[in-house]
C-alpha cells in the first residue's frame, strides 16, 4: 500500500523530487532572507546608537519598529 502511495503509477519519482526541490527552495530563500533581515537590525541598531541620547528617544518614540528592532538587539548581545 505505501509502495503504491510512493511509486503513483510511476510518476512518483517526478512528483516527490518536485516537493523535495520546491521544499529545499523555499528553505533557502528563508534562510537568506532571515540572514538579510538580521545583517540590517544590526546595522540600523549600530546607526542608532551612534545618535545623540535625545535624538534616539525622539526616534525611538516615533517608530514602533525602531524601538523593537533597537530592544531586540540590545537583548542579543
Amino acid at each position: 500500500m505505501i509502495q503504491n502511495l510512493l511509486a503513483m503509477n510511476g510518476y512518483g519519482i517526478f512528483v516527490w523530487l518536485s516537493f523535495g526541490i520546491t521544499i529545499f527552495s523555499c528553505a533557502f530563500i528563508y534562510y537568506k532572507t532571515y540572514k538579510t533581515l538580521k545583517k540590517y537590525e544590526k546595522n540600523f541598531a549600530k546607526e542608532l546608537g551612534q545618535l545623540s541620547e535625545s535624538d534616539r528617544k525622539i526616534a525611538l518614540k516615533r517608530s514602533k519598529v525602531a524601538s523593537q528592532v533597537f530592544t531586540s538587539y540590545k537583548k542579543s548581545i
